[in-house]
């Protein structure tokens, strides 16, 4: 016989929804006022501005590359947390998480050793390729890349986990090779974990600002641009352009975001 489940107490529920209100209005209230604080007619002159619409659409450009290098390179190594055990395993783990602990500013500081001018894949690849890093959305890319991809590894490695090691073993001795076994059996299972990992690696390179400005600075991605409004018009250039770019990445985020739970919500969909 199964137990049936204590509902919560309506004391413990009011606590709850009062500490989640004040958490909500924390989060929503400066966004709000700040929307509030627009004009129709400073909105459009801001989004008439050639540079405005190319910082946005350069930051959506790096943000989309970016969140599909951490899909190549992060749900592999995240496949290979979840499945196997290795020496220094720990260690992985570790630096897998280290951006999360880095101030981007260092981030960015750090990546000129490597990727800037006299770095060692900088200057390599500047002499073989003729193309630099620093200046470029190829840099741009680089720093969105670093600060991101935690997000892919540690979603995919949950999602990858969810899912039984023995629907594999079946699959295999159906006569499923390893390649289709994991592409048709495994990825599918730990999909809406795939997902939303790249979805958070999406929303975390699109906001990025401290590593992409000492990496690279131009081109300018949104953050840098509305940055650069503020030191030269004050709140109200900047600000319009923050709400601007709000609602394209707020709309974006949404879409990922129910791609990734729409489905289970729906009614009969799984939960």
């Amino acid at each position: 016989m199964v137990a049936k489940a204590l509902a919560p107490s309506r004391s413990l529920l009011l606590a709850f929804w009062l500490a989640g209100g004040v958490l909500l209005a924390f989060l929503l209230l400066p966004l709000l006022q700040m929307a509030a604080s627009q004009t129709p007619a400073r909105l459009a002159r801001v989004a008439a501005m050639a540079d405005v619409r190319a910082a946005i659409v350069l930051s959506l450009e790096a943000a989309f590359v970016t969140t599909l290098l951490a899909g190549l390179l992060g749900v592999p190594l995240a496949y290979l947390l979840a499945r196997t055990t290795f020496p220094g395993k720990s260690i992985v783990e570790a630096v897998v998480d280290l951006p999360l602990a880095i101030p981007h500013t260092v981030v960015g500081i750090a990546l000129l050793f490597v990727f800037g001018r006299t770095g060692g894949i900088g200057a390599a690849v500047n002499t073989l390729f003729g193309y630099q890093f620093w200046g470029t959305l190829g840099g741009v890319i680089i720093a969105m890349l670093f600060v991101s991809i935690t997000y892919t590894v540690n979603a995919a490695r949950v999602g990858f986990d969810a899912v039984d090691p023995r629907l594999e073993k079946v699959a295999r001795t159906l006569g499923a090779g390893p390649w289709r076994v994991f592409t048709r059996v495994t990825v599918p299972l730990a999909w809406h974990g795939v997902l939303t990992g790249l979805t958070l690696t999406f929303a975390r390179s699109i906001s990025e600002f401290g590593a992409v400005i000492i990496l690279t600075y131009y081109p300018m991605t949104a953050p840098v641009k509305i940055y650069d409004l503020f030191l030269q018009f004050g709140l109200d250039d900047s600000s319009a352009m923050a709400v601007l770019f709000l609602a394209v990445a707020l709309a974006l985020f949404i879409l990922f975001r129910y791609l990734a739970y729409g489905r289970r919500a729906a009614p009969g969909g799984r939960v």
